[in-house]
């Protein structure tokens, strides 16, 4: 049985019917939760003595802006031990946009949950810092939101002032 077999077997035995979707597009491995199982899958993802995803690579999310589910989570870990990534996506399906962070997991995903909040809204609950990183504190937007206007909005952020 090669790698990508185990990795679903395992994780169908463990987690059966809370994972909702598996695919494998371009031998790129997913698997589609929801929200409130994240630190469940991600600890055994990265304790399991066979699989060891011990990174985490990337964190972002996509704002669907129309549908019902209006945000997926999408978390990027790797294998250093069975060179394999993997990609799992958590739904958040209405607010508050809120998940668990997994900081607890993996550190390295501080940053990477930061930026999403930024960027996106998203709140990483039990985050040891949760705080903006592009934009200021104050700031009432998040720019990668589908109804954030392309052009921004005039006079939300002050700008420097034009020499010549």
């Amino acid at each position: 049985m090669d790698f990508k077999q185990l990795v679903i077997e395992k994780v169908k035995n463990e987690f059966g019917d809370t994972i909702k979707e598996i695919t494998d597009f371009r031998n790129d491995l997913c698997f589609t939760i929801d929200k409130v199982d994240i630190l469940k899958v991600t600890n055994f993802l990265k304790e399991d003595e066979t699989l060891q995803f011990n990174t985490c690579k990337d964190i972002t999310a996509i704002d669907w802006a129309t549908r019902k589910k209006r945000f997926t989570v999408v978390y990027q870990i790797y294998s250093y031990k069975n060179n394999f990534p993997l990609r799992i996506k958590a739904i958040i399906e209405n607010e508050p946009y809120e998940i668990e962070s997994v900081t607890a997991i993996w550190a390295g995903a501080n940053w990477y949950e930061r930026e999403t909040f930024d960027m996106y809204g998203i709140v990483f609950l039990n985050h040891p810092d949760l705080r903006r990183m592009y934009m200021p504190e104050g700031f009432q937007y998040h720019p990668l939101r589908k109804d954030f206007p392309v052009l921004g909005i005039p006079g939300s952020l002050p700008l420097p002032n034009k020499t010549d």
